[in-house]
């Protein structure tokens, strides 16, 4: 099986894709089903779905993201990316692997099995949140499906440990965007201007202490800005500034509190420099949760192969959208390594996708 895993891992990366546009993966993925005993579906645009039905009345799901990322690859191996500009860099490549194997372990169950199996192979997990698509189709309903599983590869994890917790696993991510505008003049004469990069600077201080003072220390919760771009000239006053940065909570609250602060802050900065301020947040994909329920049923099964995470991750994660439709559980996949994903050099030992596997299968058997 580690062979197996290892081809399919191989082959895939080199034929990266991005967002919806997936023409040779998911010919390669319709292909390496074909031998299997399912109906293939497809729900949205490049989204593929494997139904074994055995007659029964309902279905549990296993999800794997196909997309990668516009990173020009760096490792220098022979199965490294044939696609210029492009690359797995997420890890992408092990999730359908280890799915497409599952195929092969449903096959030899299938006598045991208390239900029908959906593999789901989702595009644009990197970009447009590809899985609200599949949800939104309704093929989940008319397949009558009640569980679905999903994981993720993770470099800071000892190779081969699957890691969860129960309730908050990954963050809402939301883009914020300010907008300063002021008025130019010579820096000899800066009564005669409003600084935009004054007023965007004091919005950051004050917006960073608002979020370390004002939300108490238990709530997870992050908001930082990588972008500020100001003035054009060292010797006038700016006339613009823009910030850009990211929201990350796993409560609505949370959200809104720091949403209505900042533009609070802002109209008291706007007050005090005759610049004026435009906030935008985008909504981001909702915060990733396993539900309790399902979490205590997986633990309960598999007592001795799951390390509890003490935290969440502040990253995000569109499989959150399948909880809007049922029960859901999701883990980290440790891989062993020093290199951090979405990096030029990512790469992994394909030995921890037999972990993986592995776990997976459990989880098919769970009644």
């Amino acid at each position: 099986m580690l062979d197996l895993l290892r081809q399919y891992r191989r082959d895939l990366h080199q034929i990266p894709e991005l967002d919806f546009d997936l023409p040779e993966t998911t010919r390669y993925i319709r292909d390496a089903l074909s031998k299997y005993d399912c109906r293939i579906l497809t729900p949205s645009p490049s989204a593929i779905c494997a139904w074994f039905d055995f007659g029964k009345k309902e279905t549990i799901a296993f999800r794997a993201d196909m997309d990668g990322l516009p990173i020009a690859e760096r490792t220098s191996k022979p199965y490294a990316s044939r696609h210029t500009g492009k690359m797995h860099a997420c890890g992408h490549d092990g999730h359908m692997s280890m799915i497409l194997a599952l195929a092969e372990r449903i096959e030899s169950h299938r006598e045991a099995l208390s239900r029908n199996v959906m593999l789901i192979f989702q595009p644009a997990e990197e970009t447009e949140g590809g899985a609200e698509s599949i949800v939104e189709s309704g093929i989940l309903t008319a397949c009558h499906v009640v569980r679905i599983f999903g994981c993720h590869l993770w470099p800071e994890l000892p190779a081969g440990t699957v890691g969860a917790r129960r309730g908050a696993m990954m963050a809402r991510s939301s883009e914020v965007e300010v907008a300063v505008k002021g008025r130019s003049a010579h820096i000899a004469k800066a009564r005669q201007g409003s600084d935009a990069l004054y007023a965007a600077a004091a919005f950051l201080t004050a917006a960073y202490k608002m979020e370390r003072e004002e939300i108490p220390a238990g709530v997870y919760r992050l908001l930082k800005f990588g972008i500020l771009h100001s003035g054009t000239v060292c010797n006038a006053i700016s006339a613009e500034a823009f910030l850009k940065g990211s929201l990350r909570v796993f409560e609505q609250e949370t959200y809104d509190h720091i949403q209505r602060r900042m533009e609070e802050i802002a109209g008291h900065i706007e007050r005090s420099t005759g610049c004026t301020f435009e906030i935008n947040l985008s909504q981001g994909h909702p915060p990733l949760c396993n539900t309790p329920e399902l979490f205590d049923l997986v633990v309960s099964r598999c007592p001795d192969q799951i390390q509890l995470l003490a935290e969440p991750s502040m990253t995000s994660e569109d499989f959150s959208y399948y909880a809007r439709h049922c029960p859901v559980f999701f883990f980290f996949l440790g891989l062993g390594v020093d290199t951090a994903l979405h990096t030029d050099n990512f790469d992994f030992d394909e030995e921890v996708l037999l972990s993986g596997l592995q776990f997976f299968e459990k989880l098919l058997l769970i009644p």
